[in-house]
């Protein structure tokens, strides 16, 4: 079984994104709290930073760690590139190029066009949105795009050996201007062969059914500890035979791969426990065999690792963008212990066994002994891979079902990252436009920020650690819909236990007022806002959309004959209100058991009709209604951060201290990582 970490945007607070009302380019500053989140729209997204709280309490060696950690997780941005599509560092590099040395004018309509669209690549790591995994139509003409390449320096555009600039453009246009070419990067049509339909770069040559009897044949359902097979490789068919590229030094993206490893052995050197030490060496080791017992023992390690104020995830790790849910892309956080923060999680961890116990799930699919559940609030210092610019509010790790259910997880949630976004939110507008009533609208003021941690907090924490599968079925029997299932699992266990009232006696929150924020925010949220992010006529692909929709519908759909959730026009416009909140509670906890159930015993069919039902389709018009609405705010509903910098004071050639630094220009810091973090060809 994988799991999955928890994306931006699930709840309000992390919903009311930006407060700058702009036009593509223009740029706000925002004064908070003495630091500067400057912020950039363009398109539908937004670029934003975060503040590195507490970094100068460190001490240098905590410093020189994160230092290197974070240089090992920018190491490895090509892989991620290159998995999302096979074409994607071929048009990055090009869209460098013309940035660098375009000799026209850049001041036109038409470059400026050019500009947005390099942006969103750049943001989405690749020519396919990184939510909706569709392709970016580019707003300027082929016939311009040849034009930039013709104009631009010929020795810093990617040609291969005896290549000509003319050559380029034939190879690329099609690329970027056939809407029915690449059209998706992730699909999730059942109808189709998921595998064909897709342009993500796990397969080559391989049919969904191929791919599907390729692993079938290597699991073992009497194995207790089963390795995650295809996890780290490329799988391949060359004249009529299936092989895997595996991803490890010395193999496919070996390159990137010793950069990231030469930062972990600097890493290494200065670990802070014997522990830490170990992981550190542990993760060395599968790096360079590429071997998954390696990948399954560093995780052990890992996650017993309780000791150390700085930690870090780095790996090939959540399978999001492999449409059967095997392949991991690749991905980096950097960070270390929010102390003060993390009290209130381990309140939550201390209580495991009791939330376990009275889950209103079957006691079948109950783990007898919660074991190693850990939690805590961490800085985020850096950001790597799929994790960047787009970064999750929490995580919950490692992803091997026997692995947590024998050793435990561990839970971040990431606070200095919720904190910017509700910065970034203040005086938006949203809230007005979408909240029921002005009680609800101060409630989530009031209660807003506190709610949506401790959501990210229950899912993590608990929610994904929860639950175990009955003997002999298969981790990966839910296949294309696992993703949206296992999130629509965890997200129903944090809404369950939000209205109890442990989290009273836990002294987690002050009254059930913050509980109730939370599900009007949420309800909200799955039948109506969330739909400002997909285009009208189109269907709910991502499988946090699909499960946070899954969720309202149904209990909406459930509740109708005691109107529980109402829908309701005032002023011509659609609301939506809870009017019985423990009833809809009981509703969760229904929905929760079922979910599990369908997990447990690897029910595809059950889950297939859950996921199809309520969380593929939407109302074509209440989805053109909450579109207008959204578009008169002027806002994106999309948004990620740039990275800080961490900058190494030298003396005698020594490192006496480390800086942290705070870019405030996209474009540079994009070129600046084309130039430095550059290790792999272009097609691989």
């Amino acid at each position: 079984m994988k799991l999955y970490k928890q994306l931006i945007l699930t709840t309000m607070s992390a919903l009311l994104l930006f407060c700058c009302k702009s036009n593509n380019q223009k740029e706000n500053t925002l004064n908070n709290d003495d630091f500067n989140y400057k912020i950039e729209q363009f398109g539908d997204l937004k670029i934003m930073r975060f503040q590195v709280p507490e970094f100068d309490s460190l001490t240098l060696k905590q410093k020189e760690l994160v230092y290197y950690l974070s240089e090992a997780a920018k190491a490895g941005r090509d892989i991620i590139w290159d998995q999302n599509f096979k074409y994607n560092l071929l048009i990055r590099k090009t869209l460098e190029a013309i940035v660098e040395s375009y000799k026209g004018d850049k001041n036109s309509d038409d470059f400026k066009k050019f500009m947005v669209y390099t942006k969103r690549v750049w943001f989405s790591n690749g020519i396919h949105h990184h939510y909706s995994s569709e392709k970016f139509s580019p707003d300027f003409t082929a016939t311009y795009f040849a034009d930039l390449i013709k104009n631009s320096d010929a020795t810093k555009l990617p040609l291969s050996h005896a290549e000509t600039a003319d050559q380029l453009i034939k190879k690329l246009s099609p690329i970027l201007f056939d809407p029915t070419l690449y059209s998706k990067k992730v699909s999730s049509e059942a109808s189709q062969d998921l595998i064909k339909s897709s342009a993500s770069n796990f397969y080559e040559g391989v049919t969904e059914k191929e791919a599907e009897d390729f692993y079938n044949k290597m699991k073992n359902p009497n194995d207790h500890e089963p390795i995650s097979y295809g996890l780290n490789s490329k799988l391949v068919k060359e004249n009529g035979k299936l092989y895997e590229k595996t991803y490890k030094a010395g193999g496919m993206y070996g390159k990137a791969i010793e950069q990231i490893v030469l930062w972990l052995k600097q890493a290494f050197k200065i670990a802070e426990n014997e522990k830490q030490k170990q992981s550190i060496n542990m993760l060395i080791s599968y790096y360079l065999t590429g071997n998954l017992k390696d990948w399954d023992a560093y995780n052990i390690n890992w996650v017993s690792d309780m000791e150390s104020h700085v930690d870090f995830v780095n790996g090939f790790i959540e399978v999001y963008e492999d449409p059967l849910g095997l392949k991991a892309t690749w991905e980096s956080v950097v960070n270390f212990k929010d102390i003060e923060a993390t009290k209130r999680t381990q309140i939550i961890s201390s209580s495991a066994q009791w939330f376990e116990d009275n889950s209103p799930v079957d006691a079948r699919f109950k783990k007898k002994e919660v074991k190693g559940v850990s939690a805590k609030v961490i800085t985020v210092a850096q950001l790597g891979g799929e994790c960047y610019p787009t970064t999750p509010i929490g995580i919950n790790l490692p992803n091997a079902d026997w692995i947590r259910k024998e050793h435990g997880s561990k839970s971040v949630t990431m606070e200095n990252i919720t904190y910017a976004y509700d910065k970034a939110a203040i005086g938006n507008g949203f809230m007005e436009e979408f909240a029921n009533s002005a009680e609800e609208i101060e409630m989530a003021k009031k209660y807003g920020t506190l709610a949506s941690n401790l959501h990210t907090d229950l899912h993590e924490c608990l929610g994904h650690g929860s639950g175990q599968l009955l003997a002999g079925t298969n981790p990966d029997a839910l296949k294309n819909y696992s993703s949206a299932l296992e999130e629509t699992r965890a997200d129903l266990f944090a809404l369950y236990y939000m209205m109890d009232k442990k989290m009273l006696e836990l002294k987690l929150f002050p009254d059930l007022e913050v509980a109730k924020t939370e599900y009007m925010n949420y309800i909200r949220n799955g039948l109506m806002t969330q739909l400002v992010r997909i285009d009208l006529g189109k269907n709910i692909e991502q499988a946090h959309m699909r499960n946070r929709q899954l969720i309202a519908l149904w209990c909406y759909e459930q509740g109708k004959k005691e109107n529980i959730i109402e829908k309701y026009k005032k002023d011509n416009k659609t609301y939506v209100r809870i009017n019985d909140y423990n009833k809809l509670r009981t509703l969760f906890g229904k929905l929760l058991a079922e979910v599990q159930r369908i997990k447990s015993e690897g029910d595809y069919n059950a889950g297939k009709l859950l996921v199809e039902n309520y969380g593929v389709k939407i109302d074509p018009i209440l989805h053109k209604e909450v579109k207008e609405r959204y578009a008169k705010l002027n806002l994106a509903p999309y948004g990620g951060f740039m990275n800080p910098d961490f900058v190494p004071v030298m003396k005698d050639g020594k490192i006496i201290d480390i800086k942290v630094e705070y870019p405030d220009d996209y474009t540079k810091q994009m070129m600046e990582y084309g130039k430095k973090y550059s290790f792999l060809p272009l097609m691989n």
